[in-house]
């Protein structure tokens, strides 16, 4: 599921970047669809980007990102280094 996630999330900020409204609209509604459906077997961190519609911080993730910017939530790198 992790393969059709990302693929949708791809898709989906090309449709972002490109301004194609139905394309954002259909890639978001299989988003919450896949979400719904693999909540119990995706990785905690990536319901979590998935929930709050942090796509290009769920496209990082999928990609084996581990430098991913903290957001109004904090995450791990809200921590102060040295602690």
């Amino acid at each position: 599921m992790e393969t059709q996630i990302k693929e949708s999330l791809i898709a989906l900020l090309a449709g972002i970047k490109t301004a194609d409204g139905q394309v954002v609209a259909d890639e978001m509604a299989k988003l919450d669809n896949y979400l719904e459906r693999g909540r119990a077997g995706l990785h905690p961190q990536l319901v979590h980007f998935l929930q709050n519609r942090s796509y290009a911080k769920a496209v990082m993730f999928l990609g084996g990102e581990t430098n991913i910017p903290v957001g109004a939530c904090g995450g791990r790198a809200g921590i102060p280094e040295g602690r």
